[in-house]
């Protein structure tokens, strides 16, 4: 899934709930289960997710969301194979991104 943010330091939970097309609780929900999620509070406790927060958000629902996987299927392949499942990954959005410009392409001939 390609994810449409601008380049910023922080986003809100709005923008990446907006973006990944789920509900704020969900991304809370992933906070909570998985340990490589870590925004940042401030006073008002509203979260602030870095661009890192992104990419594991965005691992995460690939492999939920996309693969199939169980939350804690998920957890276990994370921790036992997340250079893999990191670099399979990283294969994977760069095939999609070429995809899409290639479809571009396609439609302005």
């Amino acid at each position: 899934m390609h994810v449409d943010l601008p380049e910023k330091r922080y986003y809100g939970i709005g923008e990446v709930a907006k973006a990944f097309g789920v509900n704020t609780s969900l991304i809370r929900f992933w906070e909570k289960e998985f340990d490589v999620l870590q925004p940042k509070k401030n006073a008002k406790g509203n979260r602030k997710f870095t661009p890192q927060d992104i990419q594991n958000l965005q691992l995460i629902y690939h492999l939920v969301k996309e693969r199939g996987f169980t939350l804690d299927g998920a957890k276990v392949h994370l921790k036992e194979e997340k250079q893999k499942a990191l670099s399979n990954f990283e294969v994977i959005q760069k095939l999609q991104k070429v995809k899409a410009e290639l479809l571009k392409i396609k439609e302005q001939l």
